[in-house]
């Protein structure tokens, strides 16, 4: 048996006979929780692998994997009504670049933003009617011309927020650092 330390892609993992510990059976209850999820859980607890489960459970783009990627798992034998029903936007603020003046770790992130438009835009452009139109120095704009574009569509967005807290820390380090 193989064991995925450091692998948090649910699909590596299923797809090349990694050991998986099915938690699939919780998904519904975390549908039932809420709206906005916030996962503190300390490092190594698995919190980008379930974000990388919940990529493939809910991403419309993966319905004709479900099959394989959740057939041996506890959620395929009663799947919610939500599964494979969003665009998924996944951050990832590990790439983001938290260090240096205040400008250069905001251009940063609305880099990293604007990257993950881009990838979304690419990813579901069979089902958009509208344009998606990227803003390189405003991210906000982008997201806001992401989110036009999406509306015209049945689908919602499932945003995914992966390392906020690594980010975030940084951030405030860097800034500690600066009044000492």
């Amino acid at each position: 048996m193989k064991f995925p330390y450091g692998l948090s892609d649910f699909a590596t993992l299923i797809e090349e006979g990694y050991f998986y510990q099915d938690r699939t059976d919780r998904i519904p209850l975390l549908e039932e929780t809420g709206r906005q999820l916030i996962l503190i859980r300390p490092r190594r607890f698995g919190k980008s692998l379930l974000l990388s489960v919940l990529e493939h459970y809910y991403d419309v783009n993966r319905a004709a994997r479900f099959e394989a990627l959740f057939g041996s798992l506890a959620i395929s034998q009663n799947p919610t009504p939500l599964h494979n029903q969003f665009f998924i936007m996944k951050w990832d603020f590990s790439l983001v670049k938290a260090q240096g003046e205040l400008r250069d770790i905001e251009a940063a992130l609305h880099q990293h933003i604007n990257d993950r438009i881009a990838k979304f835009k690419i990813d579901y452009s069979a089902y958009l009617t509208l344009p998606i139109e990227i803003h390189p120095d405003n991210s906000i704009s982008s997201l806001e011309s992401m989110l036009t574009a999406t509306s015209a569509t049945p689908h919602k967005i499932y945003l995914l927020i992966d390392e906020y807290d690594n980010f975030a820390n940084e951030v405030l380090m860097a800034r500690q650092k600066d009044y000492e």
